[in-house]
């Protein structure tokens, strides 16, 4: 499975972005895609995912409410949008996939894009 990740840029405090996130190759190997991100300085952690085919969808308490995952099942692509953007969601963001059970768990997901930037200015 490949990842390609796209999107991103330096946008104002409660502006929007949309991410984008191509899965090609073995695709029946992910039931789950999702989101991490790491800022300068801290562990990647956790943003959000999808599983199945839009079945659920599941955020960390900080985006809950401003960043809304969706998946084009036709395209194989995830997307997330991100609005109401704060300083804090300053990082690289990542797209990965795999056949996960528990969504918050980095280790569990065996493929990842490239990293790109996310940059929200006060």
């Amino acid at each position: 499975v490949q990842l390609q990740a796209s999107g991103g840029g330096l946008v104002q405090a409660g502006g929007s972005l949309r991410l984008s996130c191509a899965a090609s190759g073995r695709t029946f190997r992910m039931n789950v895609m999702g989101y991490f991100r790491q800022a300068p300085g801290k562990e990647r952690e956790f943003v959000g995912a999808i599983r199945g085919y839009g079945d659920s969808t599941y955020y960390a308490d900080s985006v809950k409410g401003r960043f809304t995952i969706s998946r084009d099942n036709a395209e194989n692509t995830m997307y997330l949008q991100m609005n109401s953007l704060k300083p804090e969601d300053t990082a690289v963001y990542y797209c990965a996939a795999g056949a996960v059970r528990n969504v918050q768990m980095r280790s569990e997901y065996d493929y990842w894009g490239q990293g790109t930037q996310v940059t929200v200015s006060s």
